[in-house]
């Protein structure tokens, strides 16, 4: 069972917003293990706009994997029929009265939200590369710092301090030059078959791309041809770790909140 942090009398948990046609009637969107308890995941309606929800005793979830892949498994559901706005990590309301009233006072900019994200999914691309093999391709091809840790080499000078530093310092300088002119080539490599893209920070000293990538969902296949030519061309000096589709989590900014 997932794991809470508290529990109270039941509430909502909302996934997203999707839009819809103006109606009382909820849509089904099957069943959910967030919460624990199986509960139908529906939508709740303002005129053409709704929110896709599920009941829960928990007003606080843990980030555990159970619970994650609980959310990412209702929107993957909904984004097989719909174009939808992902909300944050356990959103919880008291009442579905409460999500209508939100939905009510941001409508205007939800519209415009599902309008601009309409027919899109986001990609992800992790890059990563063999640090130790950069460093040494760099000792070979790059004239300033082999002749640098020639000298070294010769001198035996591996042992002062400040050689060191300075070899060092000289190999971050050209590993970060390096990096940037690979995010270059792969950015131009996929600008075509995109709409937009954000730039993450990457984790750990092996990760020279952490990047997301908006498209038009009927130009998938297009932008996986073009992924995979790209990795090909770089072959094992790059490798290149590709999920999706998801929904716009990196190009989508709206929380929903209840005013007191």
């Amino acid at each position: 069972m997932p794991t809470a942090a508290n529990t109270g009398p039941g509430g909502s948990y909302v996934y997203g917003v999707i839009e819809s046609a103006a109606s009382k009637e909820p849509i089904h969107f099957g069943r959910t293990s967030m919460g624990g308890f199986g509960e139908q995941v529906y939508s709740v309606h303002h005129g053409d706009i709704a929110a896709v929800v599920s009941k829960t005793s928990v007003f606080i979830f843990d980030p555990t994997r159970e619970n994650a892949l609980a959310h990412e498994h209702v929107i993957e559901t909904v984004m097989k029929t719909h174009s939808i706005i992902p909300m944050s990590f356990s959103t919880v309301f008291r009442t579905d009265d409460d999500i209508r009233e939100v939905l009510k006072s941001i409508y205007a900019s939800l519209k415009d939200v599902l309008k601009q994200m309409s027919g899109k999914v986001e990609f992800g691309i992790k890059v990563t590369w063999d640090r130790d093999r950069i460093i040494e391709e760099l000792k070979r091809d790059d004239e300033e710092i082999h002749r640098f840790h020639l000298e070294l080499t010769k001198k035996h000078l591996q042992s002062t301090y400040f050689a060191r530093m300075q070899l060092g310092r000289m190999i971050d300088k050209a590993l970060g030059e390096r990096s940037a002119e690979l995010r270059r080539e792969i950015y131009d490599g996929l600008r075509q078959v995109c709409v937009a893209s954000r730039d993450s920070k990457p984790i750990g000293d092996k990760m020279i791309m952490n990047a997301a990538f908006l498209m038009e969902r009927k130009h998938e296949t297009d932008f996986d041809a073009a992924v995979n030519k790209i990795a090909k061309k770089f072959g094992d000096r790059l490798n290149f770790k590709y999920t999706g589709p998801w929904p716009p989590y990196n190009f989508v900014n709206i929380r929903l909140k209840l005013k007191n």
